[in-house]
C-alpha cells in the first residue's frame, strides 16, 4: 500500500503494520557500553546508512537541540501473597498519592475491595477497588512508598525479555539523565546515551533539554482493532516546561534542528502544541495517538528504537517517516541482524512530508 493511500483514515489498518521478526533478534540484555549500539540512519532522501550511536556527533551539528525524557523508572514489580497464601504479583502502573497506586495484579483469582496482600517485609497492601483493568491499591504507611519500592521492588522489564531481572538492570534499564521518578517502562531511545557521548555533543555545540513523560505499562498494550481509529491510548502524565519551549524557539531562530530522543518525547512535544504549530508549556495528561496522515510540527529528527509489530509506536514512526520507508528500513535491519526492542539498536529518522488527515485523539 502506498503512503499516499493513508490519507484516507478508513484505510489505516493494524495489519498494515505487521512484519516478521526472527525471535533471536529480540535483544535480551544491553551491550557492555551504551553508545556501542548500532544506528540505522534513515535520511529524508537517499540510501540507508549503517552507523553507530557513537557516530551521532558527525550526524548532528552545532545549534541542534536534543530533547530527552528525564523520567525515572520505578522498581515497580513486587511479589506478594494473598490471605490464602496464594502468590500474587503487583505491577504498578502509576503512583496516585503518598501510599496509593494504580496497578495490574497477577493473581489466579481477582481480589475484592477490602482484601489485603502481604509483601515480603511483612507489610500489607489493601485493595481499594478497580479502575477498568487496573486495581487501586494502598500500601501501609509505616514506610514511604519510594523506600518500600527500593527495598522490595524489581525493575519492570518488558514481557519480551525472557530472563530474570538481574542487578545490572537496575542501572542499565535507566537513562543516565533520569531525574523524575514515575515511569514503569524506560524511554528506551535514551538508553543509548552515556555521559561521554553527552559531553562530546555538548562540546560540539549541540544543546539538550528535557521533557517528562511517565511511561506507563500501557505502552505495551496491543492494538486489537484492525481499524486503528477504534484504538484508545492509555493516558500518561507529561510536563513540557517553559524553559524547554524557549530552547526550541531559540534553536529554530538560529537554524538548529530539534531532535526528539524517542517516541515518548515526540508524543509529549506534539501534545504540547495544543492545536497549533508552536510547542507551549503544558503539564497534565496525554492520550495522543499518532498514526499515518498526522502532521508533525515539533521535531525535525527522531531517534528511536525498533518497535513491536502492529504497535502504536511503530505507527507513530511510520507517520513521521512514511510507512513504506520505515518498513524498508525494518527489512534492512532484519537482514543486517540489528538488535530489536528495548535493549536493542536504534534508528535516526528524518521527517517525511506526508498527506494530512484530521488530527488524532489527544
Amino acid at each position: 500500500m502506498a503512503d499516499s493511500e493513508f490519507a484516507r483514515p478508513s484505510d489505516v489498518k493494524r495489519s498494515d503494520f505487521h512484519y516478521e521478526l526472527p525471535p533471536e533478534l529480540i535483544a535480551q540484555a544491553p551491550l557492555p557500553r551504551r553508545s556501542d549500539s548500532r544506528l540505522l540512519h534513515l535520511p529524508a532522501s537517499g540510501n540507508l546508512e549503517d552507523r553507530r550511536i557513537g557516530d551521532l556527533p558527525s550526524l548532528l551539528r552545532a545549534g541542534d537541540l536534543l530533547v530527552f525524557n528525564d523520567t525515572r523508572v520505578l522498581p515497580a514489580r513486587l511479589d506478594a501473597r494473598k490471605r490464602t497464601g496464594g502468590r500474587a504479583e503487583i505491577l504498578i502502573e502509576r503512583v496516585l498519592g503518598p501510599f496509593d497506586v494504580k496497578a495490574m495484579l497477577g493473581v489466579s483469582k481477582k481480589p475484592r475491595s477490602g482484601d489485603r496482600l502481604a509483601l515480603a517485609d511483612g507489610s500489607g497492601v489493601e485493595v481499594l477497588g478497580r479502575d477498568g483493568a487496573f486495581f487501586l491499591l494502598r500500601f501501609d504507611a509505616d514506610l514511604p512508598l519510594a523506600q518500600r519500592l527500593e527495598r522490595l521492588g524489581r525493575m519492570p522489564l518488558p514481557p519480551y525479555i525472557d530472563r530474570p531481572v538481574d542487578e545490572a538492570d537496575a542501572q542499565r534499564y535507566q537513562t543516565v539523565f533520569a531525574r523524575e521518578p514515575g515511569a514503569v517502562a524506560a524511554p528506551t531511545a535514551g538508553l543509548h546515551f552515556d555521559q561521554e557521548l553527552l559531553d562530546t555533543l555538548a562540546a560540539q555545540g549541540v544543546e539538550s533539554g528535557n521533557v517528562t513523560l511517565h511511561v506507563g505499562a500501557g505502552t505495551f498494550q496491543p492494538v486489537r482493532a484492525d481499524d486503528i481509529r477504534e484504538h484508545r491510548m492509555h493516558s500518561e502524565w507529561i510536563n513540557v516546561g517553559a524553559g524547554l519551549c524557549a530552547q526550541i524557539r531559540q534553536a529554530r531562530a538560529r537554524g538548529g534542528r530539534v531532535v526528539a530522543i524517542g517516541t515518548t518525547v515526540m508524543r509529549a512535544l506534539e501534545s504540547a502544541r495544543q492545536g497549533g504549530d508552536e510547542v507551549l508549556p503544558y503539564t497534565g495528561e496525554t492520550a495522543i495517538f499518532i498514526y499515518p496522515g498526522y502532521r508533525f510540527a515539533s521535531a525535525d529528527l527522531l531517534l528511536t528504537n525498533f518497535h513491536l509489530p502492529e504497535s502504536t509506536l511503530l505507527m507513530l514512526v511510520s507517520a513521521y517517516a512514511g510507512r513504506e520507508r520505515v518498513f524498508a528500513a525494518y527489512r534492512h535491519a532484519v537482514a543486517e541482524r540489528y538488535r530489536f526492542f528495548s535493549y536493542g539498536d536504534a534508528m535516526l529518522v528524518e521527517k517525511a512530508e506526508m498527506p494530512t488527515q484530521p488530527q488524532p485523539q489527544s
